[in-house]
């Protein structure tokens, strides 16, 4: 595969019908900067276009999954001019994995938070490391979800439940993760069920489950790009908000935010 956008921060594994994409940034807990966006972008774009694939595995390297968002790079030292780049590129991310003529799987270690839970939501089936931690937790910063997360959490939990699971930005356990909803399986050995999984698919007709997820992807589409065009919006108008401004101080300085509605 000839990739575009070349960058060690994301690497690509092909393996007969599975491809791997594991993201790279083991140090800061594979938390997502521009770079790394434009590369996962860029190798999901070139899987999509292989007819040798039939599975895609998105996981990452060390002791996480994803962290979500790099707050330091895209929060604080990018420039709001930028905003709309990063915003388009996070949305290319999730629509491709979303509508890709391919089966993608989460294999979920550590933390998968913030955008990092949005882009795992994207994927066809997630299994989880039973030590792991789920969270929506944009709010302890000031912020709303993106990456489509107001989308996949109101089709996995309905309105409300997804409204109040936003709203506490609470860490769930792999375990109360399952049994929410958000998350397909728990692992006491994630590389041993990982690897039953794919060969379980491996020998499905697998063609016929793509044409399933092609149709309703097809269908509800369209909706998803709204979701992720009003989170756009969105998080434009709460970056301005003085809430966001005190989130992240609070982040920095590793103390409790002291929000004020603003």
């Amino acid at each position: 595969m000839t990739i575009e956008f070349k960058t060690e921060t994301v690497q690509l594994n092909v393996n007969g019908r599975v491809a791997t994409v594991e993201l790279n940034r083991p140090e800061s807990l594979n938390s997502l900067n521009v770079e790394m966006l434009k590369g996962l972008a860029a190798v999901l774009k070139e899987i999509n276009q292989s007819s040798e694939v039939d599975i895609v595995v998105l996981r990452g390297k060390g002791r996480a999954f994803s962290s979500g968002g790099d707050i330091k790079t895209m929060l604080l030292e990018a420039n709001e001019e930028d905003f709309p780049i990063v915003m388009d590129c996070i949305s290319e991310v999730v629509a491709t994995l979303y509508t890709m003529p391919k089966l993608t799987i989460s294999a979920v270690t550590g933390a998968a938070a913030g955008l990092g839970l949005s882009i795992a939501l994207a994927t066809d089936y997630i299994v989880a490391d039973k030590a792991s931690k789920l969270a929506m937790n944009f709010i302890g910063i000031g912020l709303i979800p993106d990456g489509g997360g107001h989308y996949f959490l109101e089709k996995r939990l309905g309105e409300d439940k997804a409204k109040h699971l936003i709203w506490e930005g609470k860490s769930l356990t792999a375990e109360e993760a399952f049994k929410l909803g958000l998350i397909h399986e728990v692992a006491e050995s994630l590389e041993e069920v990982l690897e039953a999984k794919l060969q379980l698919l491996l020998n499905s007709p697998i063609q016929a489950m793509i044409e399933t997820k092609t149709i309703l992807a097809e269908k509800n589409t369209p909706q998803l790009l709204r979701v992720l065009e009003l989170e756009k919006e969105g998080q434009h108008k709460m970056r301005q908000s003085q809430d966001h401004q005190e989130g992240i101080q609070a982040f920095l300085e590793k103390r409790r935010p002291v929000f004020k509605g603003k």
